[in-house]
């Protein structure tokens, strides 16, 4: 069995929590919608792993579950690593519109995958 620890018991240096506020770096923006992340960051890959994607960029978990929920890998594949092109359908453009006045940690149900 693995030890959880070396023989030495965990490494302080590995587990500091910055001293500071100014060692911290400002959350990333989101992929899709532009508004800073909050405490949960998902790095997802907008051409999905099946599809040969590699890239991953930062989103709210709102704003992917909406990604994922709209498009078929296909789609998304077609779409690349461009956000604009995504923010140019009329579903998440109204999406987009609606959570750009929430909190960065804000998370609600958005429905079940329309089957095309």
């Amino acid at each position: 069995m693995a030890r959880k620890y070396g023989k030495h018991g965990p490494r302080e240096d590995v587990y500091d929590e910055p001293d500071s506020e100014e060692e911290a770096s400002p959350p990333p923006d989101c992929w899709l919608c532009g508004r800073p992340c909050g405490e949960t960051v998902v790095w997802h890959h907008p051409v999905p792993k099946s599809r040969g994607g590699r890239d991953t960029v930062p989103m709210h978990p709102i704003c992917q579950n909406m990604v994922i929920t709209t498009f078929t890998n296909s789609e998304l594949q077609r779409y690349g690593l461009d956000g604009g092109l995504l923010r140019l359908d009329p579903r998440i453009e109204k999406f987009v519109a609606w959570v750009s006045n929430k909190e960065p940690d804000f998370n609600a149900a958005l429905g079940k995958k329309a089957k095309r």
